[in-house]
């Protein structure tokens, strides 16, 4: 006999890969272009397909896709998507925050999920599996870039262990998301550099049209 009078407290559970989460339901109106998931970057791909292969690519389990604005020529796109589902955000005009507590709600409570809004052209799964890899528990896990000037700012995707996911869809009002959550708790969000993967720049205006030429990375 060991002596011992209390018993060891249970470990908390091993968790597997995240679940990918895309925030595709807006109509990209200052683009002019119509739905940002939709438009179709030069290898072919669309930015809803490209983010969807990255982030399999990359280690997460599953993907869903959130939409609104032309929500069923996204979903007639990804139909018979393996490990893809779509969710559909009927206030999605109210913003992004409101798609990504529809995302958390859809994917539910204790599991990890990594997100992103869909114009992000960039994103590889080098950089998703390096999230995966770097994650901590119980953290809060993000991309980032470095500017023309060498500082680094906090991008996406954003890795949110489950212990964060409903706090995160709590958060989340107009066309903010995660932001406010992410900046009260810094402390526990850890920035990987991912400079060499992807610029971090988005698609949101004409000029932007150009970031649509990049190659497509599965490695």
């Amino acid at each position: 006999m060991s002596g011992e009078t209390g018993s060891t407290p249970p470990k908390r559970p091993v968790p597997g890969p995240p679940r990918g989460l895309i925030l595709a339901a807006g109509a990209g109106r200052r683009l002019g272009r119509g739905p940002k998931a939709l438009l179709v970057r030069m290898d072919g791909l669309t930015l809803v397909e490209s983010l969807v292969l990255a982030l399999l690519d990359g280690g997460c389990r599953d993907v869903t896709v959130v939409t609104g604005a032309c929500s069923e020529q996204v979903a007639r796109l990804l139909a018979g998507c393996d490990r893809v589902s779509v969710a559909f955000n009927p206030d999605w005009s109210s913003g992004m925050g409101s798609s990504l507590r529809r995302g958390l709600q859809a994917i539910g409570p204790g599991i990890d999920v990594m997100v992103t809004p869909v114009d992000r052209p960039g994103i590889c799964a080098a950089e998703v599996a390096r999230l995966i890899a770097a994650h901590r528990p119980r953290a809060i896990t993000a991309a980032s870039h470095c500017d023309a000037n060498g500082s680094l700012h906090r991008g996406h995707p954003v890795l949110f262990d489950e212990s964060w996911t409903s706090q995160a869809a709590a958060a989340a009002h107009g066309d903010v998301g995660a932001r406010d959550l992410l900046a009260t708790h810094r402390a526990v969000v850890d920035l990987v550099d991912c400079s060499d993967l992807d610029d971090g720049a988005d698609v949101d205006v004409p000029k932007d049209l150009h970031r649509l030429t990049v190659v497509s990375s599965r490695d």
